[in-house]
Formats: structure tokens, sequence, C-alpha cells
């Protein structure tokens, strides 16, 4: 029981010292390497804007791994099929309940998919709807209409849906947004620059929140 509480402790400790940021490679067939010029150029940007010093490149980290326990934030994207075996449901929650923060951003057709997944991570808990005055909209920039539409797919309005645990927001979902898209290099999808500025607005918040809270 002491080494137990001893390697849980290191874990928390880690997770609260440690600035950088990780991909997650999950199983199921969905492709978590999607838009690999995202994350670079977010970091990129919160290195410049909000005084992080997060490695330049992401890692990769699978949910089961205890590697998992060094990074205050797990970034999660796709647009397919999404599995969590047991041991991944369990470690991802021991993950998030001791400090860590899981950011999931659709890039269109996830839901589902996560929905099912997130309930073996969770059972008792749904995803929640957060209100446009939730902290994470205003941690380093301001969006006071919440979360911002960045690419039009279905065309619905964006949506931000979290689970909180003791009163900490620990997984943050985007949905109809797509961030990630919004944070790749200028020629993949050809935005305007003052959206892509939205999207690494916005992926600065999620940053400095997970890091700060």
């Amino acid at each position: 029981m002491k080494k137990l509480f001893t390697l849980l402790f290191c874990f928390v400790f880690t997770v609260l010292q440690a600035q950088d940021i990780a991909v997650l490679k999950y199983s199921g067939g969905g492709d978590w390497y999607g838009n690999p010029t995202s994350l670079p150029n977010l970091i990129a940007f919160c290195n410049e804007n909000i005084e992080t010093s997060i490695n330049k490149q992401p890692q990769t980290v699978e949910p089961r791994s205890t590697d998992i326990f060094t990074y205050p934030l797990v970034h999660m994207t796709g647009h397919g099929n999404v599995f969590f075996s047991e041991e991944d449901a369990q470690n991802l929650r021991k993950y998030l309940i001791s400090g860590g923060f899981l950011h999931i951003d659709d890039n269109y057709g996830m839901r589902p998919y996560i929905e099912k997944e997130l309930k073996k991570v969770f059972p008792n808990q749904e995803l929640q709807e957060l209100p446009a005055d939730h902290p994470i909209f205003s941690s380093a920039y301001n969006f006071p209409e919440g979360l911002p539409k960045i690419h039009e797919h279905d065309g619905e309005r964006p949506q931000a849906f979290g689970i909180t645990y003791e009163n900490r927001l620990i997984l943050l979902f985007t949905f109809e947004s797509d961030l990630g898209d919004g944070w790749e290099n200028a020629e993949v999808h050809n935005d305007p620059q003052q959206v892509r500025e939205k999207a690494l607005k916005m992926g600065a918040n999620i940053v400095k929140y997970a890091f700060e809270n």
C-alpha cells in the first residue's frame, strides 16, 4: 500500500510540474494521427504569446501507458472509430482525477464513438455542455460567446462539452468547431488569418486552463 501511495504521489507531482502536451494514440481504427501540423503550431503560438515553454514537438502516448502521467494536457482527435479497453479506461480515469486534462477535438464524425467509450472511463457521468461564462473561455483570451466556429461541416453551432471532477474540469470535448483544422498550416485548409488566429487563441485558452487548474 505504501509503495502504491508513493507511486501515485510521484505521478500527481509529475503531472502538476510538467509543461508538455501529448497526442493520444487510441485503438479502434480512427485517425488519431490527423492534423499533423496543428499541435506544433499551437505550441509555437502558446510559447510566443502566453509565456509557456512547451517542447516544440508533441509526444505520442497510449491511454494505458503510465507515461501519460507525465503530461498535464493530452490532445485527442480524429474522424472515425475509437475503442478503449478496460485497461485504457481505468488508466485514463486515474490520469484525469489525479490532475491530468484531456482535450478531445472532433475532426468530424467522432462524437458517437467517443461518447460510447467515455462511458467506460466515467460510467456515472455524462458530458455536460459548458456555459459561455466558463473560465476556459477567458483564461488567456476572451470568447464571450463560448467556443468559436472554425469549420462548417454540418453547419451546426459549435459546442463545448466537459466532465468535471471535484469542481475541476478534467475533460473537454469540442464539437462542430474543429479547432485542430484552424491550428494547421495555413495552406492545408486555406482558412483566413482571422479564423486561424481565433482557433489558436481558443487553443491557448485550453492550454492555459489545463496547466493552471
